[in-house]
């Protein structure tokens, strides 16, 4: 058995840390990253979001993991649920993501069957490049019409949308790292097609019980994907970070 001690988060500059992590695309599609929080007893949302479950030592990690991909993947619950915005990096971390030869920020991407976005919310009104809209063929056009000035919104040639086809769309636009933001049913969906890579979980001491959902959930995968646990970090508020990769 392997003892592994977690590093204080405070003592690693975890930006230069996750950036040099080793990320290849995987043939015709982007590598794919998870990040997610949940409670000890595995709570994934208090009154139905997932905002008071983190601390500062979760705040500087997203920051971090959002200064990794060149896309990142967000479901359109996830959107309407967090009030979800675009990614703000530092100048730091903007220079540093130039001279890797990624653009200075993150591109958002959303999936949703429906279209049922607010084209106010601040994900598209203060995005520095428009977001991705991935929608199936019976969206609704007016809605699409009414998200076209501030989104791209790309039909698939399906009803529902096949995530491996949204994937590949990604990387033939130059994606080599997408970071999924969830929720629950979208990092399902990606976990039941074999499309996760890497799988970040921030472990928040607390214990929420109540109807909090799993951090994925959906259809069946055809068996467990296996894992190799890759590195701890903790905070002095009893915050664990983990990154997992698969085998």
């Amino acid at each position: 058995m392997r003892e592994l001690w977690p590093e204080p988060i405070d003592d690693v500059d975890v930006q230069a840390r996750l950036a040099g992590d080793e990320r290849p695309a995987r043939g015709d599609r982007p590598w794919v990253m998870l990040n997610m929080i949940a409670t000890v007893d595995g709570g994934t949302a208090v009154a139905g979001v997932s905002g008071g479950l983190g601390g500062p030592g979760d705040k500087t990690m997203f920051r971090a993991l959002r200064s990794v991909p060149d896309v990142i993947l967000v479901g359109a619950g996830t959107v309407r649920a967090e009030h979800y915005g675009p990614p703000q990096p530092s100048d730091a971390v903007r220079a540093a993501r130039l001279a890797r030869g990624q653009t200075s920020a993150p591109r958002l991407v959303v999936v949703s069957s429906r279209l049922d976005l607010d084209p106010t919310e601040r994900l598209f009104v203060g995005a520095e490049e428009r977001p991705l809209v991935f929608t199936g063929t019976s969206a609704d056009t007016a809605r699409a019409e009414a998200l076209s000035p501030v989104a791209e919104v790309v039909r698939g040639s399906t009803d529902l949308l096949d995530l491996a086809t949204v994937l590949a769309e990604l990387r033939a636009r130059g994606a080599l790292v997408v970071l999924c933001e969830g929720g629950p049913t979208l990092n399902g969906q990606l976990v039941a097609a074999g499309l996760v890579d890497e799988w970040c979980t921030t472990v928040s001491p607390m214990l929420v019980a109540g109807g909090s959902g799993r951090a994925a959930h959906g259809p069946d995968p055809s068996g467990p994907t296996a894992l190799r646990l890759d590195r701890v970090h903790a905070d002095d508020d009893g915050y664990l970070f983990l990154r997992y990769t698969t085998r």
